[in-house]
């Protein structure tokens, strides 16, 4: 069981440094926000007509609208400009809890991969390192990637975080846990 807990914690380690490099000190994620010189007007014409921190749709439909009116919407504004916005009214620069949140959810995902890891028969460094590496690409599929689809958004680096930090978190499992 020890050896189980520490293949949790120093996998979380792993994951959580290669997310904290990917995001910031290695730019992998630079593509997912572009910069406009435009910001203090656009945030202020934000401020004016958005109440509701949250995510919008534009053009959107209010709640209640028909599949009808919803689809005629759509058909006018084929191939017009269109936004997602994620609005909120104050930023919040404290890094403590978010960074918090995100280690505690490398655990739970390491101790889901391990659970996962411990029912391959014969299993060996090979097999921990691939079910690793499918674990990261069926999120990234299923996630990122369908998002991309429907929103039209780039997502290169989370292909590249799905193969290197699970690829990484298998080649540390598959050594540690096949140890005698």
């Amino acid at each position: 069981m020890s050896k189980q807990i520490i293949g949790i914690l120093v996998g979380a380690i792993i994951l959580f440094l290669w997310q904290f490099l990917s995001w910031s000190m290695l730019g992998i994620h630079k593509d997912q926000f572009t910069y406009t010189a435009n910001n203090q007007q656009i945030l202020d014409c934000l401020a004016q007509n958005l109440t509701e921190e949250g995510t919008y749709m534009l053009p959107g439909v209010p709640p209640g609208t028909s599949i009808e009116q919803e689809e005629a919407l759509m058909e006018q504004n084929a191939g017009k400009p269109w936004a997602s916005i994620s609005y909120h009214k104050s930023m919040n620069t404290s890094m403590g809890m978010n960074m918090f949140r995100g280690f505690a959810v490398d655990i739970v995902a390491l101790l889901m991969l391990i659970w996962v890891l411990a029912r391959i028969q014969n299993n060996n460094l090979m097999n921990c390192v691939q079910a690793s590496i499918f674990v990261g690409l069926i999120a990234y599929l299923t996630i990122p990637y369908t998002y991309s689809i429907w929103f039209e958004t780039g997502t290169m680096g989370y292909l590249i975080d799905a193969i290197v930090s699970w690829g990484l978190v298998g080649l540390w499992l598959g050594w540690w846990l096949n140890r005698p």
